[in-house]
């Protein structure tokens, strides 16, 4: 079997989301996602990896992940190569669940849970406007979600309040404004839901000091980049003047990045995205790495419906992942008009994928759409020849006679790189 063709498709009504789809000559097709800065995804995928990868045998997952990784670290860990990387990984291991028969979650490890719990990320999408609600009903939207045995949720309750001083500094008067959802929600329903407060990095370190330590009569369930993570000695500060966990960061990419909070007091959750961080095989990574600090791992999710199943195949395999991240308003909103068969979602619990591999396809509809456009790559080439035209390469006579010379050549060892 070798990977014949590769496709990113993309729609108008969300032109940051990008699925990529690789075909195999027998026919398998592997599905995966990422989102943000689709047009350059959508380049890296075309120009850098899809004719390194075209040609290949699908099932050298972790070969090809180092070699792209190492084709493309020159600027760095992040960026659109490691989301474009992101998702190929996620595509290659429904191809190999597809062949094997069995779901992914079986591949990495098997079963640990057949269920996890999750929280809700409150959204706003159509029919669901739970992220408006909890501003003028709070208590009817965390009993709403409680009724259906969500027993967590997530709300940002200081986003707004940071706009006009751009996180610079905090008026009392507004921080007591903003908290009042949450107030009313512990004064009628106690601490029968778990809330958890997602700051999407707006504020400075002195004032991400101030809201911890006055949210901590709330008990939230953790706080989630109050301050940028470009910094783990601030989050070290910023740990330490509360008793709630700090979660780290749905930015932070690949094992390297997570590494410095994972082994420091910096934070008390690690929370990759596995559609920015580096697919499957990285997140499992982390993941491994995090428990040996016996510190848990709280999947980020709300990109799209590919990355709530590769989710789930982690969460089921990897026994230190505490909750998932859910988003309803998307999953009842627009998930359902792009995959099938759907995730689901049962008495609060994500359930375990039973299909084989990631479990779940694109929908024909799709590819129908009047705003898809979609691109493909099928012929190979030698990318990491034209990246590494900068070194001095001995004359193709030389490299030829050290090939045919080489014992550990022979023996199959040596370089990720293709040759």
């Amino acid at each position: 079997m070798i990977i014949s063709k590769i496709e990113t498709i993309r729609v108008g009504q969300f032109p940051d989301l990008i699925f990529v789809q690789i075909h195999t000559d027998t026919g398998v097709i592997g599905l995966g996602e990422t989102w943000y800065g689709a047009s350059t995804v959508e380049a890296a995928i075309h120009d850098h990896f899809g004719p390194l990868l075209i040609g290949r045998d699908p099932a050298e997952i972790e070969r090809h992940w180092q070699t792209m990784f190492r084709l493309s670290d020159h600027a760095g860990y992040g960026g659109a190569e490691l989301r474009a990387i992101s998702a190929i990984d996620v595509a290659l291991w429904d191809i190999k669940g597809q062949v094997l028969q069995m779901p992914i979650f079986e591949i990495i490890g098997g079963g640990t849970r057949h269920r996890i719990k999750v929280y809700n990320t409150l959204g706003v999408y159509g029919d669901v406007t739970d992220g408006y609600d909890v501003w003028t009903k709070p208590v009817e939207v965390a009993q709403r979600l409680l009724d259906q045995g969500i027993t967590g949720m997530k709300m940002s309750p200081t986003d707004f309040i940071a706009r006009e001083s751009d996180g610079q500094i905090l008026y009392k008067d507004d921080l007591d404004w903003a908290l009042r959802p949450l107030r009313e929600i512990r004064d009628k329903l106690g601490m029968e839901i778990e809330v958890a407060n997602d700051a999407h990095a707006k504020w400075n370190l002195p004032t991400a000091l101030r809201i911890v330590r006055e949210m901590e009569p709330l008990r939230p369930m953790w706080h989630e980049e109050l301050i940028s993570p470009l910094n783990e000695d601030a989050h070290v500060r910023l740990q330490d003047a509360t008793t709630t966990p700090i979660a780290a960061a749905e930015r932070l990419m690949t094992r390297y990045q997570h590494r410095r909070f994972i082994e420091s007091p910096a934070a008390r959750i690690s929370m990759p995205d596995l559609t920015w961080t580096g697919g499957i095989s990285e997140v499992k990574k982390i993941a491994i790495l995090a428990s040996a600090h016996q510190m848990p791992i709280a999947p980020h999710d709300c990109v799209g419906p590919v990355n709530m199943l590769a989710c789930a195949h982690i969460a089921m395999a990897t026994p230190n992942v505490m909750i998932m991240e859910y988003n309803r308003a998307m999953h009842l909103g627009w998930y359902r008009d792009f995959i099938e068969p759907d995730f689901e979602i049962k008495d609060g619990y994500l359930m375990a994928p039973t299909e084989p591999g990631l479990g779940t396809h694109l929908k024909k509809s799709v590819m129908e759409r009047s705003d898809v456009r979609v691109r493909t790559s099928n012929e190979r080439g030698e990318a990491w020849l034209m990246s590494n035209k900068r070194y001095t390469y001995p004359p193709p006579e030389l490299q030829q006679e050290f090939v045919e010379s080489t014992d550990r050549r022979k023996s199959g060892a040596g370089a990720v790189y293709y040759d």
